[in-house]
């Protein structure tokens, strides 16, 4: 048997049933929209070190809640609503992966340290690289941890959570999909951050 000689309905149908071979079949026409959402995250799961086959097998996993939840009755097409729900399914995945709020107070990073994503320190990213930037005595005077909970109280939850997304690698993009925002929101809110740290910096 081959899809092409059954509907999706009718393969749908079988899938209720328990058809393995259904859902066998359904794989193999549909297969093309895993490759693609594992594509779309796959530099995010990297950046966030979520593994590439964990990635995958979350992907089949929101595979088979689509062919298992699709009624006949949806306005979206099967294909659209697999769609869906993969892309929902690594959304979350992602998500957890990037749950990065205490990352930065348990680790120690670097102000120095070139972020491939901006190839620039994150003394630049937050200073705009200007001329007597007052990051460049923040060094002497405090410990790395203590500037990092010092940001950590001004800034508002979501402004921290872009922040924490943004030192750690993640394109503007990147950050927008995974908060579900737009680029405007998230730049806004990557202007406040650097606003406020300017303002801590200078007040020391």
């Amino acid at each position: 048997m081959s899809y092409e000689d059954i509907s999706d309905n009718e393969l749908i149908g079988m899938v209720h049933e328990a058809s393995e071979e259904a859902k066998d079949l359904l794989f193999e026409k549909y297969h093309y929209i895993i490759d693609i959402e594992v594509k779309k995250y796959a530099n995010m799961a990297k950046i966030l070190g979520y593994d590439q086959h964990d990635l995958i097998q979350d992907a089949l996993v929101g595979f088979s809640d689509a062919i298992n939840s699709y009624r006949e009755d949806r306005e979206a097409s099967l294909a659209s609503f697999i769609t869906l729900c993969v892309d929902r399914k690594l959304q979350v995945s992602i998500i957890k992966a990037g749950r990065l709020k205490n990352k930065l107070i348990n680790e120690s990073l670097s102000l120095e340290h070139i972020y491939s994503s901006y190839a620039s320190p994150l003394m630049d990213l937050l200073s705009d690289n200007s001329e007597n930037d007052p990051l460049e005595n923040i060094l002497k005077e405090e410990t790395f941890q203590e500037l990092l909970q010092s940001i950590r109280n001004i800034l508002s939850d979501s402004e921290y959570e872009v922040y924490s997304l943004m030192i750690n690698g993640l394109k503007y993009d990147e950050i927008a999909t995974l908060l579900d925002k737009n680029l405007k929101q998230v730049d806004n809110t990557i202007q406040r951050v650097r606003n406020k740290i300017k303002k801590l910096l200078s007040e020391r």
